[in-house]
């Protein structure tokens, strides 16, 4: 007779039960959605203010998992109160008052960047403009995660499956946002968006408290017993945690600094290895892991070896190869520091402090490849670096089979004799400088053979990564003598040619200039050296330049945006005004430099650059000033997409002379921009002429150029207007036109891959 009560409270119990786990997942998961998605919507925001700069997006990581942190901690805190109440009170306080300083934007005064420091200018913009939301946010995984346990629900013990719906969400918003948001919406759009989904999770928070204050009292005692009277984590395993975070972390930020010099700095290029981030965070804490940490830590080495081996060859012909290795085996990698960390991982009463040593892990890697290496190092250090400490996330251990250490030590030996005959000379110098690449690329292999055969020990798989990397220096793919350049906006590397002939600018795996200072008979150059590289005076640039000239009759006023080598300044003629504009520094002191290039010292040695951001230095100069604009402004192939936007060509068409013309240099492996360029000529009334010719004389240094001329008619670019090279081109129908609030990257990769020979 009282099997009905017992049946009845048990029904109700299970309904209660479903009812706190599908509102606490939904929660997580919707908080998760709106923690990522913010990311790359408000860094896009920002991206105008520095250039479009690739190291803002890795500033912006820095600032992310910095606050994590703070979020993290703040839980954690809470979360050591006896008052059940008064944590959710704080929280639903701290919430509500970051709603109102939504929608998102930039605060007011930080409109323009100062002349240098910009990593930092860029931290605190990024904390008073989005600080307190952001932070609101970052506390929610673990102090749901840890009312959830409190809920008395019997999954409460092992509450790490909500950490996986977490991560599924934030992987879902990344991967959303270039391929749906994006392309779709406008920033304005996206901002009203994101700040409606804000409001609704306070609402499920909300929820989620009410419930956790339902719930029967459940003591700390209770907690403890659930756990099994697990012992506290040690300082030990405490560090540990946080070098296992640390290093997926930092790897995170110089696989996308890698990937997007050479494509553009956007969304697209961001969240994919975001993504794939996360998406180790999802697999690992599974129950049932789908991808076994033993077969991770098996293809670790691998992934490691298969990076050296990228690093060396280098792939920047084929943007698969660039995007899909790197990132395949950053997944690896971090898949294997990871699942350490799941696999160490603590009882749920310990649960905020994981996730806090988690975070600061996070924030240190971030630290490091962010903000310490670029100020550190000549060079992306930081990825082969981290890298070789990838090795000592393995677990600790023996080696499988004692020979082992004597192939090691076999190893160590090689690499240093190879090293030694590298600086001795003689034929077996010039065989291994012959083939230095599959030098590295043969010791790559053997340390993978070594390292997944004989199971040798993580410090032992460090060592030889590190002699890996150290031969990669040895030797260099690039060929001829190299010097590096490091600044906010990206290593530029200056490489002479072997032959002494020629010197070269490169950004990235992209030149960006070169000169001639040797004749073929090996006598030095004499006089005012040659335009080459884009600039010759039959390429796209010098016949623009070339036209306007002749239709003007006379000198001409002309502004460059960009500056690479210099290489225009010996375009212009006695008489002629030419101005300009360059973001970086370093780049203006390596082109007045003549040891490594003398454009500026031989034909404008009292050029005086404007430095800054184009759209916010050239919007200073007056209307009606120039009869001709060059837009040159890349970082390796990575466009500025500000400086390719409706409101961009707006500015320039304000500054132009009556009959003045735009030119756009729109050369690029991986994007197809000529369309965008016709497309935001036409929203402005002018015509736009395209050229796109193959020099056949690479081997000289003279490059195929694809550029865009624009103007208001036929008779202000002159004689292009009837030469078959130009091809009058109209907008392509039904392609959505750049803005500063709208522009798809995605779709101009897709129109480069139909098209690979336009």
């Amino acid at each position: 007779m009282n099997s009905m009560p017992s049946d009845t409270t048990s029904q109700s119990s299970g309904a209660r039960n479903t009812l706190v786990l599908v509102v606490y997942t939904v929660a997580i998961f919707t908080s998760a959605l709106l923690l990522f998605s913010v990311q790359p919507l408000f860094t896009k925001m920002v991206l105008p203010r520095l250039g479009g700069s690739p190291a803002v997006w890795s500033v912006a990581m820095v600032f992310f998992q910095s606050l994590l942190l703070g979020g993290y901690a703040y839980a954690h805190y809470l979360m050591t109160l006896k008052s059940r109440t008064v944590p959710v009170v704080i929280h639903l306080l701290l919430l509500s008052a970051a709603l109102f300083t939504l929608p998102l934007s930039i605060a007011s005064g930080w409109g323009e960047p100062p002349s240098s420091g910009y990593a930092f200018w860029l931290l605190g913009l990024f904390a008073v403009s989005i600080g307190l939301p952001f932070f609101a946010l970052a506390a929610n995984n673990p102090m749901l995660q840890a009312w959830f346990v409190r809920t008395g629900h019997p999954d409460g013990p092992d509450p790490y499956f909500l950490y996986a719906s977490s991560n599924i969400g934030s992987f879902l918003a990344l991967l959303s946002y270039p391929v749906l948001f994006e392309p779709m919406f406008s920033l304005q759009t996206q901002n009203v968006i994101w700040t409606g989904g804000y409001a609704l999770l306070i609402v499920m928070i909300a929820a989620c408290g009410v419930l956790l204050l339902r719930s029967p009292p459940m003591t700390v005692a209770a907690v403890s017993a659930s756990d099994g009277e697990a012992p506290a984590p040690t300082w030990q395993i405490r560090l540990r945690w946080i070098f296992l975070a640390a290093v997926p972390s930092g790897l995170l930020i110089a696989v996308t600094a890698h990937i997007s010099t050479d494509v553009a700095a956007a969304p697209l290029l961001w969240v994919l290895p975001l993504s794939l981030y996360l998406l180790t965070w999802v697999l690992v804490f599974q129950s049932r892991p789908l991808l076994p940490h033993w077969l991770m830590l098996m293809l670790q080495p691998i992934a490691i070896a298969a990076v050296i081996v990228l690093l060396v060859v280098g792939g920047e012909q084929n943007l698969l190869l660039t995007l899909g290795g790197h990132q395949l085996c950053f997944f690896i990698i971090a898949m294997a520091c990871h699942g350490e960390l799941a696999r160490t991982r603590p009882a749920a009463r310990y649960l905020t402090g994981f996730y806090v040593a988690l975070s600061f892990g996070g924030m240190v890697g971030g630290l490091f490849a962010g903000l310490i290496a670029p100020f550190a190092f000549s060079w992306i250090a930081e990825y082969p670096i981290l890298l070789a400490l990838a090795a000592l996330c393995r677990p600790a251990g023996t080696a499988a089979w004692r020979g082992g250490f004597g192939l090691w030590l076999l190893a160590v030996v090689a690499a240093f004799i190879l090293i030694a005959l590298a600086y001795r000379g003689g034929p077996v110098t010039e065989f291994l400088e012959t083939n230095r690449i599959w030098m590295v690329v043969a010791f790559a292999c053997v340390m993978m053979v070594l390292a997944v055969l004989w199971r040798i020990n993580r410090w032992s798989v460090a060592a030889l990564v590190a002699l890996g990397l150290i031969l990669i220096r040895v030797y260099p793919a690039d060929d001829g003598r190299v010097e590096t350049v490091r600044s906010f906006f990206g290593v530029h590397k200056i490489v002479v040619t072997s032959n002494g002939q020629y010197h070269v600018l490169m950004h990235g795996t992209t030149i960006h200039g070169a000169e001639k200072f040797l004749n073929d008979d090996g006598t030095p150059i004499k006089g005012r050296p040659e335009p080459i590289s884009y600039y010759h005076k039959d390429g796209g640039i010098g016949r623009a330049i070339t036209a306007i000239r002749e239709r003007k009759g006379g000198p001409i006023r002309v502004a460059v945006i960009g500056l690479g080598t210099g290489t225009l300044a010996c375009q212009s003629v006695p008489g002629e005004d030419w101005k300009y504009f360059e973001i970086d520094q370093t780049m203006v002191d390596t082109a007045r430099d003549p040891k490594y290039f003398t454009y500026i010292s031989a034909c404008d040695p009292n050029m005086k650059p404007v430095i800054g951001d184009a759209r916010l230095t050239f919007a200073k100069e007056p209307d009606g000033a120039y009869d001709l604009i060059i837009v040159d402004a890349y970082s390796s192939d990575a466009i500025p997409i500000h400086l390719a936007t409706e409101e961009a060509m707006a500015i320039y068409k304000a500054k132009l002379a009556p009959q003045g013309a735009v030119v756009m240099h729109v050369s690029n492996r991986h994007l197809e921009l000529a369309s965008v360029v016709v497309g935001i000529a036409e929203e402005n009334d002018l015509k736009s002429w395209v050229f796109n010719e193959d020099s056949g004389r690479d081997a000289e240094y003279i490059f195929t150029t694809n550029v865009v001329i624009s103007a208001h008619d036929d008779a202000d670019v002159g004689k292009i207007a009837s030469d078959e090279k130009w091809v009058l081109t109209e907008a392509t129908e039904g392609q959505r036109v750049w803005t500063d609030d709208y522009s798809n990257v995605l779709g101009a990769v897709w129109r480069r891959l139909r098209t690979p020979d336009e």
